[in-house]
């Protein structure tokens, strides 16, 4: 199998890394020479890695091929480019539906849309598909996880939850801003916090038929720290905040289905 990327991007090279990392059987991973500085690294990991001479190079040379280019330009990239009927299309274009990548494409291949994470170059990701394909179920299952949806509704939700990244780092500066408030020197507050956090997450990992919520309430004594905090946090709108920034999420990328 021949794997290619069109965009040399943050999420191609975690792609790249994790399936060097995993030993996937893989004949060869072209990139394209866009981004030249990522490519060239990564063509530096294996002899596997080649950098394609353009993009129509990548597709040339690829059976499976991810599309790793931002939105406002994929329509001037994909469009002048000529793909085999039979070819396997990863998209990991946010919110441009496979209709409208069909059209700019025009040619009898699969595509399905995926949401890689950037842990996948440890082999931690999960990886949302749809519609399931089972090249890329091998592929992202190699890469930690993959959840195959069966609707497009299902994914759209799971892209808007993947939007708590950057809310989850937030936080965490919240509280390490605190912490400096409190006296403690940044460094030891942030060591203290992504162990901590992680530790949160491994309990959930290893407690697979526990909800949440039971979590929630297995860490907390009543009228303990962890129950004030929350309570106030709750009391505070916290909770309805950021369901409120899901739903808003949630209308941008469904806005952009019903655009299709």
């Amino acid at each position: 199998m021949n794997v290619g990327f069109i965009g040399t991007g943050v999420i191609t090279e975690a792609i790249v890394v994790g399936l060097l990392k995993a030993e996937f059987p893989i004949n060869k991973i072209v990139v394209s020479p866009r981004s030249e500085k990522t490519a060239k690294n990564l063509a530096t990991l294996s002899p596997l890695v080649c950098i394609g001479k353009d993009n129509q190079d990548v597709v040339n040379s690829s059976d499976v091929i991810f599309l790793a280019v931002r939105p406002q330009v994929a329509e001037e990239v994909l469009s002048p480019l000529h793909f085999a009927p039979g070819q396997v299309l990863a998209s990991l274009i946010a919110t441009v539906p496979i209709s409208i990548l069909r059209a700019w494409i025009g040619a009898d291949v699969h595509i399905s849309r995926a949401v890689p994470l950037p842990f996948v170059a440890d082999l931690n990701g999960v990886t949302v598909v749809h519609p399931g394909s089972e090249v890329l179920t091998r592929i992202f299952a190699a890469l930690g996880a993959v959840i195959n949806c069966d609707a497009i509704e299902e994914f759209d939700a799971f892209a808007v939850a993947g939007g708590m990244m950057a809310t989850y780092f937030g936080i965490c500066e919240t509280c390490a801003q605190w912490l400096g408030s409190a006296g403690v020197p940044y460094d030891k507050a942030r060591a203290y916090l992504a162990p901590f956090f992680h530790g949160l997450a491994s309990s959930a990992l290893k407690r697979p038929e526990k909800s949440f919520e039971s979590l929630r309430v297995g860490h907390t004594t009543a009228g303990g720290l962890n129950d004030q905090l929350f309570e106030r946090f709750r009391a505070e709108h916290g909770v309805q905040a950021l369901t409120t920034a899901l739903d808003d999420v949630a209308k941008r990328v469904g806005s952009a289905r019903g655009k299709a």
